[in-house]
């Protein structure tokens, strides 16, 4: 449950109390030098609150250095607050909500989200290792062509559409790319990288999985062509599971997202996925792990101010 009626969503201090008892839980670290519990606070009248600095480097920071909250002019409690609405909202939130709920201009909470889903992205080692199973496939995201919006009987390429690619561990986690096309050149790189050797590869039939699909310990195969879903263990039913709230997501949130910024969109559901109730996380669970992730992913606003949703 997201309760926003919550302290730390009211009060900037508040906030600014509750991150550092996340990011810090054994002692405030310094993000000049690293060192841990070597700080003190500063005091007097013209310091601003939440203010240390480090015995060791000599240098000043707060909680927020370092992190996609540095220098914002935002109060951090609606930080905060735009970060639990993401991480609670199955479906995605669009930033004109954002904007609405938390009284900032849609410009700003643009801007917030934006820097919120750059938190969300995460890496990790190859995926299926010690015999585990992933499935692979590709999804389409955007409409109908122009051309086709008066022609619906023809409006059913998907050249034009925009190619989600991701990969999903049975009990673990998904992890999504873009990509400029779907086919063995695009994908195969991605796969070796990605997914271990000795994983057990499942995909349906299209034809850019076969031959990579060689290099992997097995490759269950299911044809969605004649009608066949599930053969024993052989499916991609978890994967398309997980397509099916980006889908949502699309149809009844974001309607308007560019190729430039679609990754950071993948990556959202990506990480509400990997951290869903399923998985032993509640929304306030979530919110909580993003708060822990976010140094180190600061977003400046030139890498960022392309497209609007």
């Amino acid at each position: 449950m997201c309760d926003l009626t919550k302290p730390e969503f009211q009060d900037a201090d508040k906030a600014r109390e509750y991150l550092e008892a996340l990011r810090w839980p054994h002692g405030r670290v310094c993000p000049h030098c690293g060192v841990e519990g070597n700080a003190y606070k500063l005091e007097g009248k013209s310091t601003r609150p939440g203010l240390y600095k480090c015995a060791d480097c000599r240098k000043q920071f707060t909680v927020t250095v370092g992190t996609v909250f540095e220098r914002s002019r935002v109060p951090l409690n609606k930080w905060l607050m735009a970060a639990h609405l993401i991480c609670a909202s199955k479906k995605g939130i669009s930033s004109h909500q954002v904007h609405r709920m938390i009284g900032v201009t849609y410009k700003t909470a643009w801007f917030m989200t934006h820097r919120i889903r750059e938190a969300m992205s995460e890496g990790g080692s190859p995926m299926g290792g010690g015999g585990g199973t992933v499935e692979v496939d590709e999804t389409f995201w955007g409409g109908k062509a122009k051309k086709q919006r008066t022609q619906s009987k023809k409006g059913r390429g998907y050249a034009h559409k925009m190619k989600v690619f991701t990969l999903l561990e049975r009990d673990g986690k998904a992890r999504s790319f873009t990509v400029p096309a779907v086919n063995s050149k695009a994908l195969a790189p991605i796969m070796e990288d990605q997914i271990a050797a000795d994983a057990n590869l499942m995909t349906d039939e299209a034809s850019q999985h076969t031959k990579v699909g060689r290099k992997f310990a097995s490759h269950g195969v299911v044809s969605h062509g004649i009608g066949e879903y599930v053969r024993g263990p052989i499916h991609t039913n978890t994967i398309e599971g997980c397509f099916s709230l980006l889908k949502r997501g699309q149809i009844g949130t974001f309607h308007h997202v560019s190729e430039q910024h679609l990754k950071r969109y993948a990556g959202e559901f990506d990480f509400r996925w990997n951290y869903r109730v399923k998985n032993g996380y509640s929304d306030g669970d979530r919110a909580d792990l993003l708060l822990t992730r976010i140094a180190g992913k600061r977003l400046m606003y030139p890498e960022s101010s392309a497209a609007v949703q």
